[in-house]
């Protein structure tokens, strides 16, 4: 795609601010994730945030922010831009039940065939996904050996597609329909849950959808079986979505950092080689930001996921 405009390149003077931003962090001698706004005077980046924010809200649902140095900083200093940079955007929240509020997305040895292992912590393919949050954010520190590709694209295309090949499945959309927890529910809640993939917000189609949770509900006694048109419906969904016509493709360099809206992009990431070396593995910071301005946020997937949750 020739069309940047949804790039943005960090000035110096920004980078600068940034800089400064991290030392205030170091000097406040809290906790990161206790900082709030008022912890990061941030003027030079406010006005270039706030177009991010009105593209998120009210564009194209995605911003790329390039060009931040990562080479010249620790781990700890760029986990400390970063959040400088969420705290402007919104209120971060809970990512796991372990309440984590900035992510570490790398590999750790888990087997990925594991139901409750998030795939995000291994190396294999992440299907496209929506995410529990007004805005994901990616910040990159280190790319893999090979493969790790970003990979977006609009559920509004989807949805408009979709209507125009089956609009006789329209209405599935818009059914409950159960979904897995993958071991993060709460004491005393069942392991999986009913919702529908599609909502109207402010007259506008959303998408929330995680193919392989909507999948793993079935082995749950009491979750209804996969009716023919629900399976149509997912095979339909996860067709167009990796259709080339309608998917963008991002490479991410160390110090990229991707902002998208989960109810209007949903995302993937294609499987991926890790080097060998600990300090060489691939390694990104990952925000869920919820944005109270947001004109059509989920208040109850804008939450997150409640911390103390237990599997």
């Amino acid at each position: 795609m020739k069309d940047k405009s949804w790039t943005h390149f960090l000035t110096a003077a920004e980078i600068a601010e940034l800089d400064r931003a991290i030392h205030a962090a170091k000097r406040s001698g809290k906790q990161l994730t206790s900082l709030t706004r008022e912890d990061f005077d941030l003027p030079l980046l406010a006005p270039a945030i706030a177009r991010w924010m009105e593209a998120l809200n009210h564009g194209r649902g995605f911003v790329l922010v390039k060009g931040f140095p990562v080479d010249r900083y620790s781990k700890e200093d760029c986990a400390a831009a970063y959040w400088a940079l969420g705290t402007h955007m919104g209120a971060a929240v809970p990512q796991n039940r372990q309440g984590d509020l900035l992510g570490h997305v790398r590999d750790t040895g888990e087997i990925a065939t594991n139901p409750n292992v998030r795939l995000y912590r291994t190396t294999k393919r992440q299907d496209f996904h929506t995410d529990g949050s007004d805005i994901v954010g990616l910040f990159c520190l280190r790319r893999a050996r090979s493969g790790g590709l970003s990979q977006i694209v609009s559920s509004i295309s989807i949805y408009n597609e979709f209507i125009r090949r089956r609009p006789d499945l329209v209405l599935e959309l818009f059914k409950p329909i159960f979904w897995d927890r993958a071991g993060e529910q709460a004491a005393g809640e069942l392991p999986y849950f009913q919702r529908p993939i599609c909502t109207i917000n402010n007259g506008h189609p959303r998408m929330f959808y995680i193919g392989w949770y909507i999948r793993d509900a079935q082995k749950h006694h009491g979750a209804e079986p996969f009716t023919s048109k629900q399976l149509d419906m997912l095979d339909l969904i996860e067709e167009l979505a990796n259709d080339t016509e309608f998917r963008l493709d991002m490479d991410f360099e160390p110090g990229d950092m991707q902002f998208l809206k989960n109810l209007a992009i949903l995302h993937c990431r294609t499987e991926y080689e890790d080097f060998e070396e600990p300090d060489l593995k691939r390694h990104l910071l990952r925000l869920w930001i919820t944005a109270q301005d947001f004109e059509d946020g989920d208040e109850e997937l804008r939450k997150g996921i409640k911390p103390g949750a237990t599997s």
